[in-house]
């Protein structure tokens, strides 16, 4: 059986975060056909992280928290331990860890890219940062020999030569139910149907900033739950926790299993407010719940088809704040969604073509 060695994932499960997400739902799907090396990020790691899968191998590495640094350092060791247990492929996620891409190159082993987002378009990342990520793009563009890109629109905008050897496979979501269970919710002392719902890590890209300012500006919302932790420091955290003048927004942290699932079951209205993304998966789902929905107008959200009064403008609390009101105006009802599309068990036989292409050659 061949070996993928994979990289730029912090690890799971048990670890927040979309890419993560992706990782372990196409990865979980595929122990019949490869054996899989998964390098993890010890700090990130919690007791969830320790359930095993058939045919993954976790290879648990030092890294660090501190912005900038995390993917630098995790990638090298990984790219070191790499190059003495040589797979017969590897599988990068996201175009930082990319940067050792050369090296592994050099040694002539095949390389799979997926491309989940533009890195250095996010705000956090200050411009020394943003060169880095730009030309671990190009390097990881370059070295690839397949790319796998989650947003089309992302795809799109590369030259000839990147689309030449790319494929567009979106993200994709599990089968779920809705939930009866309100215990979470008692817990946090919210009753069904009387709040707001948005699930993502406390990072500027998410726009909560603006979400925060547009529930505080309403009397028809009572409660707003947002549902994620900071990255690495808490200053965006406390920042949304000043404009919460009305303390209508209750932090849950990050959850998953059967909190989760309750959140998700029970909301009034899912809204995303970001005004970043590659292909938001807690936007898929919200889909699931057939919540209701109120996105903003980026690229990654036109991936989907929907209404278009579910759209508003990015970075705009007041178009937030008329976009929930005219929400919440409507009786609540369960929404239909296609999710036809965005199936795992087809996401990983596609993803199983690009290996085996790779692996061919």
């Amino acid at each position: 059986m061949k070996t993928i060695s994979v990289i730029g994932v912090r690890g799971f499960p048990g670890v927040q975060g979309g890419v993560e997400m992706h990782c372990e739902s196409i990865y979980t799907r595929m122990h019949k056909n490869y054996r899989l090396r998964v390098y993890r990020r010890k700090p990130y790691l919690t007791e969830v992280s320790a359930r095993k899968y058939k045919n993954i191998e976790y290879v648990d590495l030092p890294s660090t928290r501190i912005k900038g640094l995390e993917a630098v350092i995790h990638t090298f060791l990984a790219t070191i331990h790499i190059l003495f247990h040589r797979p017969d492929a590897v599988h990068i996620h996201n175009i930082g860890p990319g940067m050792f891409a050369p090296l592994l190159k050099l040694f002539r082993i095949p390389i799979i890219l997926t491309y989940h987002s533009p890195n250095y378009e996010h705000t956090k990342w200050g411009a020394v940062s943003r060169a880095i990520l730009k030309l671990s793009e190009k390097i990881s563009l370059s070295c690839a020999s397949k790319i796998i890109f989650v947003n089309s629109f992302q795809r799109d905008k590369l030259g000839e030569k990147v689309q030449a050897k790319s494929v567009f496979i979106p993200n994709g979501i599990n089968k779920t139910k809705i939930g009866r269970s309100t215990g979470s919710l008692r817990t946090l002392e919210i009753e069904p149907r009387e709040y707001i719902l948005s699930v993502g890590r406390l990072t500027p890209e998410k726009g909560f900033e603006y979400l925060v300012e547009a529930v505080n500006k309403l009397d028809e919302v009572k409660h707003l739950v947002i549902v994620g932790t900071s990255d690495h420091d808490t200053s965006y955290f406390k920042r949304l926790k000043q404009l919460d003048v009305n303390e209508k927004v209750i932090f849950t942290g990050f959850a998953q299993g059967e909190d989760l699932r309750q959140l998700y079951s029970h909301a009034r209205l899912y809204v995303l407010s970001s005004v970043n993304e590659g292909f938001p998966l807690v936007l898929l789902e919200a889909m699931s719940y057939r919540l209701p929905l109120l996105v903003t107008d980026i690229p990654a959200t036109h991936l989907i088809e929907l209404p278009e009064d579910n759209y508003v403008e990015v970075a705009n609390s007041d178009a937030l704040a008329d976009g929930i009101k005219n929400a919440l105006s409507k009786d609540f009802e369960l929404q239909n969604y296609d999710l036809s599309n965005y199936n795992w068990d087809s996401i990983a036989q596609q993803t199983l073509a690009v290996y085996k292409q790779v692996l061919e050659k």
